[in-house]
């Protein structure tokens, strides 16, 4: 099964970026929908931004245009660059894995593979 380990997180002033990465181990994801989630203390996890097999990107309407994921298939590496960064982006954000298949991307349920969370924190 595929491991994810999250990088790249940190403490930003509003309007900086950030790059997080995520790089799989164990085996190669090239065959996984990978994506991005989080989930900001007191809220319900919410989906980012999502990277098919096939390189198709999906985002969510609240970072659509300031974020950009994709993936590396040759170091299994996935990215997110975060741009114009605001607070509201404050967040763990947690990398994921899985066989989508006709699920929605923006769905949790649809990844079985996790990883352990990385700190965004955007200062105002």
């Amino acid at each position: 099964q595929v491991q994810l380990v999250e990088s790249g997180g940190g403490l930003v002033q509003a309007g900086d970026s950030l790059r997080l990465s995520c790089a799989a181990s164990g085996r190669s994801f090239t065959a996984y929908t990978l994506g991005w989630f989080r989930q900001a203390p007191g809220k319900e996890r919410e989906f980012v931004a999502a990277v098919g097999v096939s390189a198709k990107t999906y985002y969510s309407n609240a970072v659509k245009g300031r974020f950009t994921v994709s993936r590396d298939s040759v170091k299994d590496t996935m990215y997110l660059q975060m741009n114009s960064l605001k607070p509201e982006d404050t967040a763990v954000y947690y990398c994921v894995a899985g066989v989508v298949g006709g699920n929605p991307y923006a769905w949790s349920g649809a990844y079985n593979t996790w990883g352990q969370g990385t700190q965004v924190t955007v200062s105002s």
